[in-house]
């Protein structure tokens, strides 16, 4: 998992190549006039989910992961609350994959949680669980999806 300004993002590129087109979005748009929805960036590799989230406390946030995908998470509105538990540690091990969503679910609640806000972004890697979208009021963000090379 990476937490970083929002304009250190380039500095990552070396960790997947595909995050050079995120890079480059990130650059040539803004993220806070664009409209809820799905954007295809670069076919399936590089989709931007641009979400707004209902209210949600901790006990809602379930913990999930992802294999084929990567995801970026920029919080635009509002502080977002993300949980963090390695998924080595999630419960249980023999959770089902929903592989044609890309999406794992664990039980229980994160082992830690971090303050996001906005100007800052995370990454979060198929070796990462995270929960999510954790604000009192809701909130706009962007997620990024990543494939994995």
């Amino acid at each position: 998992m990476v937490i970083d300004k929002l304009e250190n993002f380039e500095q990552y590129v070396a960790l997947n190549p595909l995050f050079a087109v995120v890079a480059r979005y990130l650059k040539e748009h803004d993220l806070h006039q664009m409209e809820a929805g799905k954007t295809p960036i670069q076919g399936d590799e590089v989709i931007l989910n641009i979400a707004v989230t209902k209210p949600k406390g901790k006990e809602q946030a379930k913990l999930e992961a992802h294999r084929d995908y990567i995801d970026v998470q920029v919080p635009l509105s509002d502080t977002e609350v993300m949980g963090y538990t390695p998924t080595a540690d999630c419960q249980p091990q023999d959770a089902p994959f929903d592989a044609e969503n890309d999406i794992i679910f664990y039980e229980g609640l994160a082992e830690n949680y971090l303050e996001v806000k906005p100007g800052l972004f995370t990454i979060f890697f198929p070796e990462d669980g995270h929960a999510p979208g954790v604000s009192p009021t809701g909130l706009k963000k962007a997620i990024f999806k990543v494939k994995v090379c």
